[in-house]
């Protein structure tokens, strides 16, 4: 059987689903702390007495025993304890695909696709409690786009998984960069733009040997030079093990090479799995009447296209008279149109006077 190895330790790939369920967290408001499992023998560590999935095979046992010969050393921060089990939340209704989903997460880093409102969120929770649980003293992130976004998930996991909210803290542009220093050494939970992230990385604030977890929202940006990019290459790959999220698969590839994904999650729209928890959309549209000053704004700005498009119009670059609805990609279009063959676009005749306009 194979192995994989994740933040510096080396366990099994055999990830089943209990054979035991785990304890149910009973009442609406109440946080599940504490679930505890039923004990089975622990596929991640040898020397553990109990975990929340099915007992270890002989085979998982060489390998681990194989991966810690060739690696004795013990883990970094890591707390065998707290790390004999993992908990997964039973006061609410167990999605099965959900439960797959994290325990994937916890063993390699891995890219969950999941249709909007399935509870991707949930899934980061649950992953980020473990690894809270497991380096009491180790610093786990979340990080997203946007300033709305990071909010909006610190609030959800912090409801989901009772993480203490003395341990979590939020980054974002409006937090001062000695502010970050000080809540990068007395805060463990963060939730953070990733672009604070790298601006930390590079100042030398942000401690990356001390980071257990990573988790990612909308993972599909992490093209190109984006920010998410920088942090991987930022940070020590050995030391981040990575949750990322997106809606649908994008440039996919891309992704997964940027982000050192080891393994793919998903779940379509179709997937018979998600039906039973998938509602029919009804959408609505409503126009809204822009005001007074955005018409004005509006006409403004049309006077000051037809000064440039109207020129273009004469001599035939463009060939649509609608300025107000002329869009961006119209006029793109028929500038790389122009410059692959202008004499088609215009005629020989017009060619010296386009180019004395600086057409």
């Amino acid at each position: 059987m194979a192995s994989s190895a994740l933040g510096g330790f080396a366990f099994s790939a055999a990830f089943s689903a209990p054979s035991v369920p785990l304890k149910r967290c009973e009442g609406k408001d109440e946080q599940p702390q504490s679930p505890v499992p039923s004990p089975a023998p622990c596929p991640l560590f040898p020397a553990s007495p109990a975990c929340g999935r099915a007992a270890c095979k002989p085979d998982d046992e060489l390998l681990l025993a194989a991966a810690a010969a060739a690696d004795p050393s013990p883990v970094r921060g890591f707390s065998e304890a707290a790390g004999s089990i993992w908990i997964y939340p039973t006061n609410l209704p167990v999605r099965p695909y959900q439960e797959r989903m994290a325990g994937a997460a916890l063993l390699a880093n891995t890219l969950v696709c999941l249709p909007t409102g399935l509870g991707k969120t949930f899934v980061a929770a649950v992953v980020m409690y473990n690894f809270y649980r497991w380096f009491p003293s180790g610093k786990v992130l979340f990080l997203a786009p946007t300033k709305p976004l990071v909010a909006q998930q610190m609030e959800a996991c912090g409801r989901v998984m009772g993480i203490p909210a003395r341990d979590m803290a939020e980054m974002t542009g409006g937090t001062q960069a000695l502010g970050r220093r000080e809540l990068w050494n007395t805060k463990r939970v963060f939730f953070l733009t990733p672009q604070i992230m790298v601006n930390d990385l590079c100042r030398g604030t942000c401690p990356a040997m001390d980071i257990k977890c990573l988790v990612i929202d909308e993972a599909h940006k992490a093209l190109g030079n984006h920010a998410y990019c920088q942090v991987g290459l930022e940070s020590p790959p050995s030391s981040l093990p990575l949750l990322c999220f997106c809606a649908s698969l994008q440039a996919v590839q891309q992704v997964i090479s940027n982000l050192l994904i080891a393994q793919i999650e998903v779940c379509a729209e179709d997937s018979p799995e998600i039906q039973p928890y998938s509602h029919e959309r009804l959408v609505e549209k409503i126009v809204v009447p822009l005001g007074e000053e955005l018409v004005e704004i509006q006409n403004t700005y049309i006077k000051v296209l037809e000064a440039f498009t109207g020129r273009l119009m004469r001599v035939g670059v463009l060939s649509r008279r609608d300025i107000p609805n002329l869009t961006k990609y119209q006029i793109i279009l028929a500038r790389d149109q122009y410059r692959k063959n202008p004499s088609a676009v215009l005629g020989w005749r017009r060619i010296a006077f386009t180019e004395h306009c600086g057409v």
